[in-house]
């Protein structure tokens, strides 16, 4: 009959969403139930001062990246567009590097870029929550899936290290909109280690 019918698609559905969050959570992505917070950006956010390198300091899990040391440098393109160059170190030794372009959606909120890498693939949320231009930055992205939502964030910092409490003070801001601050992982920066990245 038809509530039987319907009682298996569901179980089908629910078996295929269960396995699904099985393998991308396996991948190391940061899930997490209900929709996207709506985290206040940067006012008068000015991408000219933003442009120039950025080092990594922590991050949620993402599948995208593998290695240590990252570092993104931004460059101004075209009013309102952003070239992207993001960098990590391979634990084989390698350097591995993408390309892209990040565009702001609106004129009115600069600081909610939308970042692509490859043509095929739909732009990623990349919104700066807070900035000084010379010292750190924190960035937020987050997509919704209809029941669950999936996270990104970084903390950035023009140097290879950030002072603790510029860290804490990230993550109070983080933690006042929900956004999973024990899930950060630290980027290792060491000098030593990540002399290929400079050469």
């Amino acid at each position: 009959d038809l509530a039987t019918n319907c009682g298996d698609k569901m179980k089908a559905v629910q078996v295929i969403s269960l396995t699904l969050l099985c393998v991308v959570a396996a991948s190391a992505q940061v899930f997490v139930p209900g929709k996207c917070p709506k985290p206040a950006v940067q006012e008068n956010f000015d991408v000219t001062r933003y442009i120039g390198k950025w080092h990594e300091i922590q991050k949620l899990p993402n599948v995208f990246q593998r290695g240590e040391c990252g570092t993104a440098t931004y460059n101004l393109k075209a009013p309102g567009v952003v070239g992207v160059l993001n960098s990590e170190l391979l634990a084989d030794g390698s350097i591995n590097s993408i390309t892209g372009s990040a565009k702001v959606k609106d004129p009115s909120e600069p600081a909610k870029l939308e970042v692509s890498f490859y043509e095929s693939s739909p732009p990623g949320p990349y919104w700066v929550l807070s900035s000084d231009y010379e010292g750190h930055s924190l960035v937020y992205g987050c997509t919704d899936y209809g029941l669950f939502h999936m996270e990104f964030a970084w903390i950035l910092s023009r140097q290879p290290t950030l002072p603790e409490e510029t860290i804490e003070e990230l993550h109070s801001i983080m933690t006042a909109y929900g956004i999973s601050v024990h899930k950060l992982t630290s980027t290792n920066q060491d000098e030593a280690f990540c002399t290929a990245m400079n050469q």
